[in-house]
């Protein structure tokens, strides 16, 4: 797959994220998605996804950085929210919080089939 085409696809896929169309997911990840090593399925990463939201509200993914080598792609991703209650085990409670998650991603027949993902939890814990 070129380069331009994947880029293409994980921008539809944040889109996808951002606007909460789950019953589009599928058309972006894989039925047998892992992340960080565990297998999820699509329920699963998406129950995942969905718990987010619930916990985030406001919640919305922003590419930062964007790098391309079919078939993975890598993504520093930023996020300014404000989290309802615990975010990471950090009690945040509605306070605003900026931090970011560099994350790769393995593709398979056009859609997401591993995730590795570091969110910087320090950050988040120097915010509150």
């Amino acid at each position: 797959m070129p380069e331009d085409t994947l880029s293409v696809l994980y921008r539809a896929y944040i889109s996808c994220l951002n606007h909460q169309d789950w019953q589009s997911l599928g058309s972006f990840v894989h039925e047998d998605v892992r992340y960080n090593g565990e297998r999820l399925g699509l329920s699963g990463y998406r129950g995942m996804l969905e718990a987010d939201f619930r916990a985030i509200p406001d919640l919305r993914f922003a590419i930062d950085l964007l790098v391309a080598e079919p078939p993975r792609i890598a993504s520093r991703l930023t996020f300014d929210c404000t989290p309802t209650g615990l975010l990471f085990g950090i009690p945040v409670n509605g306070r605003r919080v900026r931090f970011a998650e560099n994350v790769f991603y393995e593709y398979r027949d056009d859609r997401i089939e591993t995730v590795w993902s570091i969110i910087d939890k320090a950050a988040v814990a120097s915010q509150v």
